[in-house]
């Protein structure tokens, strides 16, 4: 059994369980959907615009997908090989390594997320992920066109460490993977011990709330002590009211995927002078000069 812990993987063994697992995270987060909205129908909560808003949240994933391929793709893995050479270590690649990436990753996550929600020009792409006023799995699937780019920041320390470059990125799709059943409000707190150490559908469900007790809290992704440690958790307590505190009034796809520019942009042209755009640029959301995060807007796509 140790052995098997400490064989020496390929790049192909590694992106084939990677391949492997996303499948199946799909295929069984498509199921549990089946479920949700079975679920709704039965306490007559499905109606069209809880469909629409599904879809819509699939939609953006391909928008995501298409652009992470296209564009950014290659450009991930071209900067971790031209990092690779300057890595202080040489990390062979075996599960045992790969569960300390995995760590690893999933600590960079907790800070790469909370930068996203405290800086402007972050937060323009990944308020895409928290604009559903539902909460079920297909939210799972709803993220920005650039949600992509910024992680690069956080993982290129792994390689330099010594991780080989597809670890670092097997390590973050599986931190990613875990996240997906999160997102549902069909699972109640779990044993303790569970609550205490990863993080959870109630904890998901946190993060997820505009309620002014929950918002930038809960940010780990497969644990929860990240956010014990640096002082961002909050337990479930209070109803959650999902989805902006601006709230986004649509099932349009293409707004749902650019709404977060268009008020950043409001930003930037209302802020005076370079300083003042720079500002309203990275300031966190509710900071900017149109104060992003207090009233409902209205969208010309709308």
């Amino acid at each position: 059994m140790l052995e098997d812990f400490l064989r020496p993987l390929t790049e192909t063994e590694i992106f084939e369980w990677e391949v492997v697992v996303s499948d199946w995270v799909f295929l069984l987060s498509l199921l549990y959907l089946c479920f949700e909205v079975v679920r709704s129908a039965m306490r007559r909560k499905l109606n069209w615009t809880v469909a629409g808003d599904a879809a819509t949240s699939f939609v953006t994933f391909a928008f995501f997908v298409a652009v992470t391929l296209v564009l950014l793709g290659g450009f991930y893995l071209t900067a971790y090989y031209v990092l690779q050479p300057y890595a202080l270590f040489e990390i062979e690649s075996t599960w045992l390594t790969i569960g300390l990436c995995i760590l690893l990753a999933d600590f960079a996550y907790y800070w790469e997320h909370r930068m996203s929600h405290r800086v402007g020009i972050v937060w323009a792409t990944h308020s895409v992920h928290h604009s559903s006023p539902y909460f079920n799995i297909s939210v799972a699937y709803r993220f920005g066109v650039m949600d992509a780019l910024w992680p690069l920041l956080f993982h290129m320390p792994m390689v330099l460490i010594g991780f080989e470059p597809v670890v670092v990125l097997f390590s973050s799709a599986m931190v990613q993977a875990y996240q997906t059943f999160l997102h549902t409000d069909t699972i109640g707190k779990l044993p303790r011990p569970v609550e205490a150490v990863f993080n959870t559908p109630s904890h998901h469900r946190v993060h997820h709330g505009s309620n002014p007790y929950y918002l930038d809290k809960n940010y780990g992704g497969v644990f929860i002590v990240w956010d014990r440690l640096f002082g961002t958790f909050a337990e479930e307590r209070e109803k959650v009211a999902f989805g902006l505190v601006k709230p986004l009034r649509s099932i349009n796809p293409v707004v749902v995927s650019f709404h977060g520019f268009y008020r950043l942009g409001k930003d930037l042209w209302a802020a005076e002078g370079v300083l003042g755009k720079l500002r309203a640029a990275l300031a966190p959301p509710g900071e900017g000069a149109q104060g992003r995060g207090k009233d409902p807007v209205s969208f010309p796509a709308e």
